[in-house]
C-alpha cells in the first residue's frame, strides 16, 4: 500500500544527507576542473565541523560557528594548495597526509578545548532551528516538502548548484581556472597565472568543503563527533567522477548516495529485510564503488588534473 508520508519523510531525508557530499562534491569539481587532485575533502570537511561546533558552542550563535567553519576550512586547504601547488608535491600523497593531519588535530584540540576525547557538548541552538518553509512553493505535493522546506545549509547548497556552473562557463576567472586543468601552458601564453588558478580552485573547495563540515556538525546535529563524517569526503569525490566534473551532475550523484544513506536508516529501524543490520550500515560505500564503477569510462577528468605543471611547462 503506497504510504505517502513514508515517500515525503524519505525524499526529505535525501536532499538532506545529500547536501554535505553535495556541497563537497562542487567544490571538488572548481578544484579538480584547475588541475589540482583534492582527496583532502574528508579531512576539510573534518576540520568545518569540529571549528562549527566549538565556535558555535562559545558563542552561542550557530552563524557565527558556520563562518568559521568556512575560514578555517579554506585555510586548512591552503596547505595542499602549498604542497602541490608551490612545492609540486604528489597531489594524492598531499591529501592523504591532511586527512590523517585532520583527524589528529582534531583529536588533540578536543582534548586541549572540550577535555575529553569523543564528542563535544551540545550547542545552545543549531542551524535546524532556522528551517524555512517557502511559501507557497513549500505547499507543492511531495516536491514542496523535499526542496521548499529545509533548512539554511541545504537551501544554499541549491544555490551553489547554478552559481558554480556560472562561474565555471561565464566568467572569465572561472574559465581561467578551467583552462588551467585542460590547457595550463595556453593560459599562461595569455599572461595568467596558472598558480593563481590552481591556488583559487583549492580554496574554493576549501570553503565550500568547510561548510559542508558545518552542516554535519551545527545542522544536522548539535555537537561534533570524533569521525563524524564518516567518509562523506570520500563518497563526494565518486559523485564528483560521477557527475562528469560538473557542478550539476555532482549534485545529482550525491542525490543518490544522498538517498541510499535514507534507505539504509529506514531498512534498520523498520527491519524490511530479514539480513543483519551491518550490510545496510555498508550500503552506501558498496553504491559508492558501484557508481564510480559503472560511470567513470564515462566521465573525461579535466586533461592536466594532477599533473605538476614546472615539470609539464620544462618538458615543453
Amino acid at each position: 500500500m503506497f504510504d505517502y508520508d513514508f515517500l515525503v519523510n524519505l525524499l526529505s531525508a535525501m536532499v538532506r544527507n545529500a547536501t554535505p557530499i553535495g556541497l563537497a562534491a562542487m567544490g571538488a569539481v572548481v578544484c579538480e576542473r584547475s588541475g589540482v587532485v583534492n582527496i583532502a575533502m574528508e579531512g576539510i570537511m573534518t576540520v568545518g565541523a569540529f571549528t562549527a561546533a566549538i565556535v558555535a558552542g562559545a558563542t552561542g550563535n550557530p552563524w557565527i560557528g558556520l563562518l568559521a567553519a568556512i575560514i578555517f576550512g579554506g585555510i586548512f586547504s591552503m596547505l595542499h594548495a602549498f604542497a602541490t601547488v608551490s612545492l609540486h608535491l604528489n597531489h594524492v600523497v598531499s591529501g592523504a597526509v591532511l586527512n590523517v593531519l585532520a583527524l589528529g588535530i582534531t583529536a588533540y584540540l578536543m582534548i586541549l578545548i572540550v577535555g575529553h576525547p569523543g564528542t563535544t557538548d551540545s550547542i545552545p541552538v543549531s542551524l535546524s532551528a532556522y528551517r524555512w518553509a517557502i511559501p507557497v512553493l513549500s505547499s507543492i505535493p511531495l516536491v514542496g516538502q523535499m526542496l521548499f522546506n529545509q533548512t539554511p545549509i541545504v537551501y544554499f547548497g541549491f544555490i551553489m548548484i547554478p552559481l558554480f556552473t556560472w562561474f565555471l562557463n561565464r566568467t572569465k576567472v572561472g574559465l581561467h581556472v578551467r583552462a588551467a586543468g585542460e590547457h595550463p601552458l595556453a593560459l599562461e601564453t595569455i599572461g595568467v597565472s596558472v598558480y593563481k588558478m590552481r591556488y583559487l580552485g583549492v580554496l574554493v573547495s576549501g570553503l565550500v568543503g568547510g561548510m559542508a563540515g558545518a552542516y554535519l556538525s551545527i545542522e544536522g546535529n548539535v555537537s561534533f563527533t570524533e569521525g563524524m563524517t564518516g567518509g562523506r569526503g570520500f563518497i563526494a569525490m565518486a559523485a564528483m567522477i560521477s557527475g562528469g566534473w560538473h557542478p550539476v551532475g555532482a549534485f545529482i550523484a550525491a542525490l543518490f548516495f544522498g538517498l541510499a544513506d535514507a534507505l539504509q536508516v529506514r531498512f534498520q529501524v523498520f527491519q524490511v529485510l530479514n539480513v543483519p543490520e551491518e550490510l545496510f550500515i555498508v550500503l552506501p560505500y558498496v553504491l559508492t564503488v558501484v557508481a564510480v564503477a559503472g560511470l567513470v569510462r564515462r566521465s573525461r577528468p579535466p586533461k592536466a588534473v594532477g599533473t605538476d605543471f614546472m615539470i609539464e611547462r620544462t618538458e615543453d
